[in-house]
């Protein structure tokens, strides 16, 4: 099967996962746009009753196009599930995010959700995270001393991520530094404790104990994997 194909055949079946009077996280991504689209057809053609908070701009303008009624996060108390994309994710179900630049946002949304679903191509399965560079939000005040302490404490090269001949602008007015660590990231509860403790990081695309469930795009077709202690495994 065409990847492409597969791939949107992964983000129809995650949609499989919200009902009626769910709060709904739309993540962002070339997968989970293929949710976001299947849940406005089911919004409009079958009566499904949902709110959504979408994790980036270019989401909420997706989920406005398909007709799913958005809310802003801080006038619910908490959403029923999330359902985003993924760089990577290794066997414990751990997850590097940030990509597309909006992992704050997305992380926000996450920590708000009692469950959440990833939907990624295969290629994102990985034995140790790192490959994928690790995108870090960082502040623009004295952003290069941040990415200096960054390289010290990871021992690699960190970059900040541009966009033409600028710096990328996330969409909370901050920077990307990406740190080229290689798949070394054996422990990423504790890398993730390291980053955060340096005073210019915002957030980190370390998604730890969070993802419940991936649905899997492959050359074979469409899979569903559960993490077996997580908040959607029977």
């Amino acid at each position: 099967m065409d990847i492409g194909e597969a791939k949107r055949l992964a983000g129809i079946e995650a949609a499989k996962f919200i009902n009626n009077g769910m709060k709904v996280g739309l993540g962002t991504g070339s997968t989970v746009k293929h949710t976001v689209i299947e849940l406005g057809r089911r919004v409009n053609e079958d009566g499904l009753e949902i709110v959504g908070v979408p994790t980036s701009i270019a989401t909420e303008k997706i989920a406005n196009d398909v007709g799913i009624p958005l809310v802003q996060l801080s006038e619910i108390d908490g959403l029923d599930i999330v359902i985003d994309g993924a760089d990577e994710y290794d066997s414990n179900f751990q997850l590097i995010k940030g990509g597309g630049a909006a992992l704050l946002r997305e992380k926000i949304v996450a920590q708000a959700s009692d469950s959440m679903v990833v939907v990624a191509d295969d290629r994102k399965r990985v034995t140790t995270l790192g490959a994928f560079p690790l995108p870090i939000e960082v502040t623009p005040f004295a952003h290069l001393a941040t990415v200096r302490a960054l390289s010290n404490v990871l021992d690699c090269s960190v970059i900040i991520r541009m966009d033409g001949d600028s710096p990328l602008i996330t969409d909370n007015g901050n920077l990307i530094a990406d740190a080229h660590t290689g798949p070394t990231i054996s422990d990423p509860i504790e890398m993730e404790h390291e980053i955060l403790k340096i005073a210019g990081v915002v957030q980190v695309g370390l998604f730890n104990d969070m993802c419940d469930a991936v649905v899997l795009a492959g050359a074979n077709g469409v899979s569903t994997l559960y993490r077996s202690n997580g908040r959607l495994s029977s």
